[in-house]
């Protein structure tokens, strides 16, 4: 099913199933919202002849209203869930990926955390769960929504941080120390390298890449000047910059870091890009077995393995993990 096509002619009949509840559910949503308009009328209008303050007549009258659009919107609501789970479970197996809504628990998910690839975050939410394997190696990306409390003197509100997707690549050897990869900062990169210089308590220091364009574009740091120059080749950092266009984000940074089990004999990949929401099923006004919904999706699971193909070619055919770490 990586053809498009092939897509087409697998997942349009499975689709075309729920078209009829599709419909239900969106002319329930629709009849629901004028309901809700004239209930909020009728609310007020008879709170408003009581003599009811204001505050209490607009309260009731929102109350009622958002109660009544609930009701209505749940079967497209459910309907969706449905919809996300098929589409992307049964695209997941034809590119050879498993596919949980949420991660059974965000791997590594406090390693990125403490090399920096990720702020600090009061609240977190994680969905949309891929894993595999390629080359040789285990590949895992889920989505983080990360957000950030903040208050002035009148309330409490959250902001969000980082919206993207967050990346581990295992590879079959051990990573010798750290390597971190950032952007560069410009003036700030002075205070970059002073918080850098202990992270995760492991004194890093900063490596200055051996090509300029790079050098112009990225910070790098590690506990070891020939482990990083020996990770990060031209062919990598270009491989780096081809992940960002493919992820539609920005800002991709990485760490590779030497696995905490040693004798594993595996090394490790985290990357984090900030792309914001991907994998949703689309619009539920249009037809389900619309080929243009189809062909969305089926570009963002061509995309995984873009950066499967991306980060872990062998030797062979240009370089990638596969030719810095494991050659």
């Amino acid at each position: 099913m990586k053809d498009i096509d092939q897509a087409m002619a697998e997942l349009g009949p499975w689709l075309s199933e729920k078209e009829t509840r599709r419909k239900a559910a969106v002319s329930r949503l629709v009849k629901g919202g004028g309901a809700a308009v004239l209930a909020a009328l009728v609310i007020g209008a008879g709170l408003g002849l009581a003599g009811a303050p204001v505050p209490v007549i607009l309260i009731a009258a929102v109350a009622t209203a958002m109660g009544i659009m609930a009701w209505a919107g749940y079967p497209l609501s459910q309907l969706r869930k449905d919809v996300k789970l098929g589409l992307n479970t049964r695209m997941a197996a034809a590119f050879g990926l498993t596919y949980a809504p949420k991660p059974v628990s965000p791997v590594r998910f406090d390693a990125f955390q403490s090399h920096g690839l990720i702020p600090n975050s009061d609240r977190r939410d994680f969905e949309d769960h891929f894993s595999g394997e390629a080359h040789g190696a285990d590949f895992e990306l889920y989505e983080a929504h990360l957000q950030q409390r903040r208050r002035n003197k009148d309330r409490t509100y959250y902001v969000t941080v980082f919206r993207g997707v967050l990346i581990r690549i295992t590879f079959p050897r051990t990573v010798e120390g750290v390597t971190l990869v950032t952007r560069d900062k410009g003036l700030f990169n002075g205070l970059e390298a002073f918080s850098r210089r202990h992270l995760s308590g492991r004194k890093l220091e900063r490596i200055g890449l051996v090509d300029l364009r790079f050098d112009r574009l990225f910070e790098v740091y590690g506990t070891d000047q020939v482990m990083a120059r020996y990770l990060l080749t031209p062919s990598f950092m270009e491989r780096l910059l081809r992940l960002e266009e493919i992820l539609a984000g920005k800002n991709v940074r990485c760490v590779f870091d030497e696995d905490l089990v040693p004798e594993s004999g595996r090394g490790e990949l985290l990357i984090a890009a900030e792309t914001g929401n991907k994998f949703e099923p689309g619009s539920l006004f249009t037809p389900l077995d619309d080929r243009k919904r189809i062909a969305e999706l089926h570009e963002e699971f061509r995309l995984i393995e873009d950066i499967m193909e991306t980060v872990l070619q062998p030797p062979s055919q240009g370089g990638g993990v596969g030719a810095s770490v494991v050659a």
